[in-house]
């Protein structure tokens, strides 16, 4: 007999929908995606509509039921899977008070330099607030982009919205309490807030004090595979489902895309690579590495960590050289042409053509290097005011060859995060590859050769969130006993071995990777902290 789940992925740049039968394994029946804006301001600052989400949400939920004609009623339960570390602040009836600021905003430098990094520092942070932290949560918020300094800036900078505020949540939170009516927070996500003592199960009222936070203003905490409430009449009818529809707490996208690369095994690595990218390793107990940027975070398994690593821009690189460089470069831009109008009808989309088009490029794309930091970096080094570099063009360059190069720049840079691992824990030799970098063969055997390990792929890699997200809602229907099912709900696809001839070639470019960021460190400084500014600007130089 069929049970149906419906799981929702709340990315950065749009909702995607799926419709999964769990009987008798995870099978995909329907999907629709939804896309909204982020939007990027002057001072830093990255927010979003909440607004937009839920209105995502009511499309593709009707447009998956319509696909697969099947009733509302047949739907045993809602799970989700979503970004992290925003900050969405609601009023006492779940309104928003103002814009969700995405993980990715940076406009809380003052509140992070007065809230950690004065004083007598280790690793970039406060020693006597550093120890606290780990004494307690395991944790610090030492990046200007954790959700803390997103809190102190509105309390600072907008005290009437501040006053309004009853309950702190994230992406996914928002969307439970649309569903439920009830204000809860995983316990994925709470840890997040780097607020949450996960040894006692409760936000710390010590952290709470030393940053300045009103602990009032966090919700209940449940488990991932625990349901948030049942769906309520009016949330039904705007999303064309039943009323009483049994609705999971899901996790973040860091806890569910391993689960749903089957990666779950203590040692397990994995790889994402979507609009952002991190390097994680399961691990059982919490390890930090403060001086790279590396915690354990609390996953979606009781007494499971994920050792993480996380690059801000992977996949939105590749969306910046499809825009900028690519459209032109195919000559689609010109001719105002969409790829199915084309000659390459073959090609299932402007990235698959894209990928054709730099395939005989070489190891190395003669010569050109790209750092892939976009909008700052967070691992293995915490800097708001990195960015892209295109390094050593030469008069023959093309954009083959820089379109090349920012896919190495990425996997140099999740080279990078995965050496830092290794330098506290054992990764695993096999890595699954997964989101939607993972659909391309290419991407994969770059991947490879500049990591030097076996590259596996899953089915349907895009999705691994929702598949994570769909066997959270599995267990809590007790369809399966744990999480741990995910090793035989997951296979592996195909698997990539490194080319040791382009291996020796990337060992050697990788070098002056890494050199590119201190030798930059500087300028980049210069550039993006007083840009506008023409007199500080020539007193730095």
């Amino acid at each position: 007999m069929s049970a149906y789940v419906l799981t929702y992925d709340i990315g950065t740049s749009g909702v995607k929908t799926c419709l999964y039968d769990l009987s008798p394994s995870v099978s995909l029946v329907a999907s629709a995606l939804h896309g909204y804006e982020l939007t990027i301001l002057d001072n830093g600052g990255a927010e979003q509509n909440p607004a937009d989400w839920w209105q995502a949400m009511r499309a593709t939920t009707r447009q998956v039921l319509e696909t697969s004609s099947i009733p509302a009623s047949q739907i045993s339960g809602i799970s989700f899977c979503a970004q992290m570390q925003g900050l969405v602040l609601v009023d006492e009836l779940g309104e928003p008070v103002r814009k969700a600021m995405s993980y990715m905003d940076t406009r809380a430098a003052e509140e992070h330099r007065k809230g950690i990094r004065h004083g007598i520092q280790i690793a970039g942070a406060n020693v006597f607030k550093l120890l606290k932290s780990l004494a307690i949560t395991r944790a610090v918020p030492a990046s200007v982009k954790d959700p803390v300094w997103k809190y102190r800036w509105v309390q600072r900078h907008e005290p009437e919205v501040f006053r309004r505020v009853h309950k702190w949540l994230d992406v996914k939170e928002y969307l439970l309490f649309k569903c439920t009516g009830e204000f809860v927070m995983t316990e994925d996500t709470a840890y997040a807030t780097l607020l949450y003592d996960a040894r006692n199960n409760r936000f710390s009222k010590e952290m709470c004090r030393m940053f300045g936070v009103r602990n009032e203003h966090f919700p209940k905490v449940i488990p991932s595979t625990a349901m948030a409430g049942l769906l309520t009449a009016g949330a039904a009818a705007e999303l064309g489902l039943t009323e009483g529809t049994p609705v999971f707490g899901g996790g973040g996208d860091a806890s569910l895309i391993g689960v749903g690369a089957g990666a779950v095994a203590e040692g397990d690595t994995h790889i994402y690579l979507g609009t952002s990218g991190w390097v994680s390793t399961v691990v059982n107990r919490q390890i930090i590495d403060a001086g790279s940027m590396i915690a354990s975070i609390v996953g979606a398994r009781p007494k499971h960590y994920h050792y993480f690593c996380e690059l801000e821009t992977a996949g939105k690189c590749l969306e910046w050289v499809k825009n900028h460089l690519a459209l032109d470069e195919i000559g689609i831009y010109l001719e105002k042409k969409q790829i199915s109008d084309s000659q390459e009808t073959m090609y299932r989309s402007l990235y698959d053509y894209m990928m054709h088009a730099i395939k005989d490029v070489p190891a190395g794309s003669n010569g050109v290097i790209f750092t892939p930091w976009l909008h700052g970096n967070r691992c293995p080094f915490e800097d708001a005011h990195a960015r892209g570099l295109f390094f050593n063009i030469s008069i023959e360059t093309g954009k083959t060859e820089l379109i090349h190069a920012v896919l190495e720049g990425i996997c140099y840079h999740l080279r990078w995060q995965l050496e830092a691992q290794d330098r506290k824990i054992t990764t695993s030799r096999a890595i699954r590859f997964v989101g939607g970098g993972a659909l391309a063969p290419l991407t994969c055997q770059i991947l490879a050769d500049i990591l030097g390990r076996t590259i596996e792929t899953v089915d349907s890699p895009q999705n691994a969130g929702a598949i994570g997200a769909a066997i959270t809602a599995a267990v809590g229907l007790g369809i399966v006993p744990d999480l741990d099912a995910a090793k035989s709900f997951v296979r592996v696809r195909a698997s990539y071995t490194p080319n040791p001839r382009n291996k020796a070639i990337y060992d050697t470019y990788f070098g002056v990777f890494k050199s590119l960021y201190s030798r930059n460190k500087k300028a980049f400084g210069i550039l993006n902290n007083l840009k506008g500014d023409s007199d500080v600007f020539r007193a730095s130089l």
